[in-house]
């Protein structure tokens, strides 16, 4: 180090500036001393002053000039390897927050796989649940069957004879009432009647006497009404629907044959002898088959000016404007007429019936020729038929069935 005394303003030139002496430089992370640095060339000579008092100049030295650059390096240093602790640590944080979630990750899938596993077993055990449960309602179902037979059978031997016999008319009786509300006739509850009648009479049960009136009175009630006979009206319908063809109109009226000619009646005479009597004979059969054949051919001849005109009396005029096209058409309406009356007869129509029939007859009597014998008979069948095709009340064994009743309960 140089001192002051060394070199003191007088001996230096009056242009040159005062520099300090360089000081050694250390270096923080070496044992020995950095030697200084080399003194920096001479400055150029400045021009005088031109004010009365010197300048002062900040001179920096290149001691100071490297002991910023060691700082900052160091601080750079230091700061690089804060840097690094950072980013070490925070990617040990980073792996270890990977391993967490693979770990929690596989955990998952192990929970889920295990959670399937148990779902799918326990729809197993709750689907055999569901079978076992059906077996046992279905045999718990046979058992209440079977317990039921067995009580029936058990009841059914422990009954009675008079209970039995009670329990067969009554379920015979309520047969036969829907037999008759099918077919529409007494009959199945007559025939069911007798033979309740003829049991209990075979049974003579002074108990059941209530019962044995009981069927007498509903058997007579029965008995007393008069059903209409469905299937002979029915071929009695069938019979006038065949006989429509054949029923000539007013406007063609049947022509009727006339009476033959009465023979002539030969008077007999007394013959003579006998060749008088032949020649007699022979006369009277030649003027007999003059006078048969005269008679024969003025009849025809009478007939059929006859035929040519007829007068008739018409009650209904529009009867003869009927062409004999439209007779045709008329008779297939009078069949559809007679057919339908038919078809409500058998389904107990019997207003609709009625109608119909009322209908065909009016046909019958406004456009068909009275005269005829065939339109006499089919109007006489469809007469019979509306009068017999009646609404009746079927009767009820309700007497006999109060009667079945009140022994019942009585036993």
């Amino acid at each position: 180090m140089v001192s002051a005394s060394d070199n003191t303003p007088s001996d230096l030139p009056a242009s040159q500036p005062l520099v300090p002496p360089a000081a050694p430089v250390f270096d923080a992370g070496a044992a020995a001393p950095v030697p200084p640095s080399p003194p920096p060339p001479p400055a150029p000579p400045a021009s005088p002053p031109s004010a009365p008092f010197p300048a002062v100049h900040a001179v920096v030295t290149p001691g100071a000039r490297g002991q910023v650059w060691v700082l900052g390096a160091v601080a750079l240093t230091a700061l690089s390897v804060v840097s690094l602790a950072l980013v070490w640590t925070t990617q040990q944080r980073v792996k270890s927050l990977e391993q967490e979630l693979v770990r929690r990750q596989q955990s998952s899938q192990d929970q889920s796989t295990e959670a399937r596993l148990m779902a799918r077993q326990a729809q197993e055990a709750s689907a055999e649940v569901v079978a076992k449960q059906a077996l046992l309602e279905a045999r718990v179902a046979e058992s209440a069957l079977q317990r039921t037979q067995v009580e029936e059978l058990i009841q059914s031997l422990s009954r009675s004879r008079d209970e039995n016999v009670l329990s067969d008319v009554e379920a015979g009786l309520r047969v036969a009432q829907q037999q008759a509300a099918i077919t529409g006739s007494p009959e199945p509850t007559v025939a069911a009647l007798k033979q309740v009648e003829e049991r209990l009479a075979r049974y003579n049960q002074p108990r059941l006497e209530r019962v044995r009136r009981a069927v007498a009175r509903d058997l007579d009630r029965a008995r007393s009404v008069a059903a209409a006979d469905l299937p002979g009206l029915s071929i009695r319908l069938d019979e006038a629907v065949r006989l429509v063809d054949e029923l000539p109109l007013l406007t063609t009226p049947e022509r009727r044959p006339l009476p033959a000619p009465k023979p002539v009646a030969a008077t007999a005479a007394k013959p003579a002898s006998s060749a008088d009597a032949a020649t007699q004979g022979m006369v009277a059969s030649w003027l007999g088959a003059a006078s048969a054949f005269w008679d024969r051919v003025s009849a025809d001849v009478w007939q059929e000016a006859r035929s040519l005109v007829r007068v008739t009396n018409i009650d209904q005029p529009e009867a003869m404007l009927v062409s004999p096209d439209q007779g045709f058409f008329l008779r297939e309406n009078l069949k559809l007429r007679l057919l339908n009356a038919r078809l409500a007869l058998l389904s107990r129509q019997f207003d609709q019936a009625q109608t119909d029939l009322q209908q065909a007859h009016v046909a019958l009597d406004r456009y068909f020729d009275r005269s005829s014998r065939r339109v006499v008979m089919a109007q006489d069948l469809v007469q019979q038929v509306a009068a017999q095709s009646r609404q009746v009340q079927l009767p009820r064994p309700d007497e006999t069935l109060a009667a079945l009743a009140a022994a019942n309960a009585g036993r």
